[in-house]
């Protein structure tokens, strides 16, 4: 990186000036946590071109949609407070959120709630189509949540679930005895964010090594990897070549 336009430049030689951002103490260090999400790896002030560097966006609180929802919204959270009596202790919160409905669950409770979900006549949700994670470090002491994605093929339907643990304890009942699919959704979900489904017939790694530390997306997790030789020449690893700080 050079600077054509320095005063202290001789006679037009551009003078080598150290890239801002750039620092010799990588490995990076954790990403601090903020109600803010800034930049891709909490860079400032840097030459950064991905689009990243000068991104802030703040989080908005979770709020609990009001009556009506609209479209078919209504109807499955009525049939679901019908067929399961414990709706209101198990059900946190209703969100309605750019055209999808969600259902916040507590965690002890997801396995029965996604009984009902498939078993109950008015509702039928035959599929669980996706198990995912989710890592909100900094914004819920409940950071480490869990998303299922479930089809009703009988009425065109979708809904959302989440629940949420405490890294300090993340468990949550597996729901493979009602949805099958789930299995290796939730051994990703284990080996990528370190939640553990009680009851799963096989909860182990499904991408990393069997005796990997740590669960990588986890956004406390440090950038890393392995050096990697590209045609004679050693490549180190991403957090060897800069800091993100």
């Amino acid at each position: 990186m050079t600077a054509p336009n320095d005063k202290n430049n001789d006679g037009g030689v551009p003078v080598p000036t150290t890239p801002a951002g750039a620092s010799s103490t990588a490995p990076a260090e954790y990403p601090p946590a903020s109600p803010a999400g800034r930049g891709m790896f909490g860079n400032q002030g840097t030459g950064d071109v991905s689009g990243y560097g000068g991104l802030v966006r703040q989080r908005k609180p979770i709020e609990e949609a009001a009556r009506p929802y609209g479209g078919y919204f209504d109807e499955v959270r009525d049939a679901l407070e019908e067929a399961y009596p414990q709706f209101g202790d198990a059900i946190e919160k209703v969100v309605v959120d750019r055209g999808e409905l969600t259902l916040h669950v507590r965690p002890e409770r997801i396995a029965e709630v996604c009984q009902v979900m498939r078993d109950d006549l008015a509702l039928r949700f035959e599929l669980c189509s996706s198990v995912s994670g989710v890592d909100y470090l900094g914004a819920d002491g409940r950071r480490l949540h869990v998303v299922y994605q479930l089809t009703s093929m009988t009425y065109r339907r979708r809904v959302r679930l989440e629940a949420a643990v405490s890294a300090e304890d993340p468990h949550l009942p597996s729901v493979t005895a009602v949805y099958p699919t789930a299995d290796w959704q939730e051994r990703e979900t284990y080996d990528m964010f370190g939640i553990v489904f009680d009851g799963h017939p096989n909860l182990t790694r499904i991408l990393m090594p069997d005796d990997w530390e740590g669960h990588p997306q986890r956004k406390d997790y440090p950038l890393g990897g392995v050096p990697v030789e590209y045609k004679g020449a050693e490549i180190p690893p991403p957090d060897r070549r800069r800091s993100y700080q």
